[in-house]
């Protein structure tokens, strides 16, 4: 979606510092004429810009270098790898997690542990998640940056410009706040910006799809589907998230696959998540979900283990992926055919589990649809909620530069 006109000189300055910021963060190194050509200013004014960019610590000078524009080598503009920094946390159902990503996109610090939070009251989740946010923002004020905010990825539904928590039915949720938990000069400290955002963890990771998944060229129009126990869905459409009224879009763990099957935590009966999440994969091969995740705590290591069994050669765990490959097929049908889109990217544990799920999965689709989507896999992973939060903090420095000057 295009970004309105600017109706003041003030609003049409703070545009145009935010566009020499992105020209430098999408092609830099550059030069001022560089700058100037990309985004279409005169290098005068340009150059003006850029001089407050660097006043603002947002913008560095590494020499001369040529930067893509004819005659002599200009000085190479950089964005920043001190000043303002964006924090991502993740809330997951057996694990908390905080990173740091300064300016240029560079994870400098991350920090995650072992949390059994199914279940479990807040209020104490919170109080470690909210250590671990200050023990990270500790760390890189020793390397010169300054956090600027932090992002939340949960695995619930968040409602639409709002820090709370709707439902999350595998953490036993229901509206929760988490603003007042987090508050950003508490966790982040009184130098840091305030801000505090909380967002679905599949918003997240399909915005670090977008953002850093290295497609060629990249995809607009894309859903991204991702899983940890449960499955979550996000829909990309013009390179924006299609949130909905609520902010509820992409609820694919919540379609029924099997109107008359099992009941789900959500209340709903026949779910996705019912087949195709963690659990219920586990539990398709004769495994025992609680006795497995006793023995494998840990982000991931129940994945890891279905994964082993399965280039191992495991006959049970192999056709449980391939019953979850079929029940994914069967959900997606219904998300291509109203939207069309370019791709489908498979994240988070999904892509652990491609091998064996993409087969049953495309099969279930080209069963169902008339020429469907390429289904592509990412090469972020599990890591995608968590950057795709810490990047969205980095994304807001850039919208408006002016907010987050030294």
């Amino acid at each position: 979606m295009a970004a309105p006109a600017p109706t003041t000189q003030q609003e049409m300055r703070r545009r145009n510092l935010a566009r020499v910021l992105h020209a430098v963060a999408d092609g830099g190194p550059l030069s001022r004429a560089a700058v100037a050509t990309r985004i279409g200013l005169t290098r005068t004014a340009v150059s003006t810009l850029v001089d407050e960019l660097l006043g603002a610590g947002l913008l560095v000078e590494l020499g001369p270098g040529r930067s893509g524009t004819p005659g002599r080598p200009g000085t190479a503009l950089a964005l920043s790898d001190r000043g303002p920094c964006g924090i991502g946390a993740e809330i997951g159902v057996d694990h908390l997690a905080v990173c740091a990503v300064d300016l240029r996109g560079e994870v400098r610090a991350r920090v995650a542990v072992d949390s059994a939070n199914r279940d479990s009251d807040p209020a104490p989740v919170l109080r470690r998640l909210a250590a671990l946010v200050r023990e990270v923002a500790e760390e890189v004020r020793g390397e010169r940056l300054r956090p600027a905010g932090l992002a939340v990825a949960v695995p619930g539904l968040v409602a639409r410009g709002t820090t709370t928590v709707v439902q999350a039915p595998n953490l036993g949720w229901t509206d929760l706040d988490l603003a007042p938990h987090l508050r950003g000069d508490d966790v982040l400290g009184a130098d840091a910006g305030a801000v505090c955002a909380v967002d679905n963890e599949a918003n997240l990771g399909a915005l670090a799809e977008l953002w850093l998944g290295g497609h060629t060229p990249p995809p607009e129009d894309f859903v991204h589907v991702s899983a940890e126990i449960g499955i979550g869905a996000a829909i990309v459409v013009g390179g924006e998230l299609l949130r909905g009224t609520r902010g509820f879009a992409g609820e694919l763990g919540h379609v029924p696959v099997r109107p008359e099957g099992r009941p789900c935590a959500c209340g709903g009966i026949g779910c996705l998540e019912r087949y195709a999440g963690e659990e219920a994969v586990l539990r398709a091969a004769g495994l025992d979900p609680r006795a497995i995740a006793a023995d494998h705590p840990g982000p991931g290591a129940r994945i890891d283990l279905l994964a082993g069994r399965a280039e191992g050669g495991d006959r049970a765990v192999r056709r449980a992926l391939d019953e979850a490959g079929t029940a994914l097929g069967t959900a997606l049908t219904g998300t291509v055919n109203l939207l069309d889109p370019q791709t489908v990217v498979l994240g988070g544990a999904l892509a652990r589990l491609a091998p064996w799920l993409l087969p049953a999965l495309e099969r279930e689709l080209d069963r169902r649809i008339a020429g469907p989507p390429p289904v592509a896999v990412s090469r972020l992973g599990p890591d995608g909620p968590l950057l795709g939060a810490a990047h969205s903090v980095v994304r807001a420095v850039l919208d408006d530069p002016p907010v987050h000057r030294a």
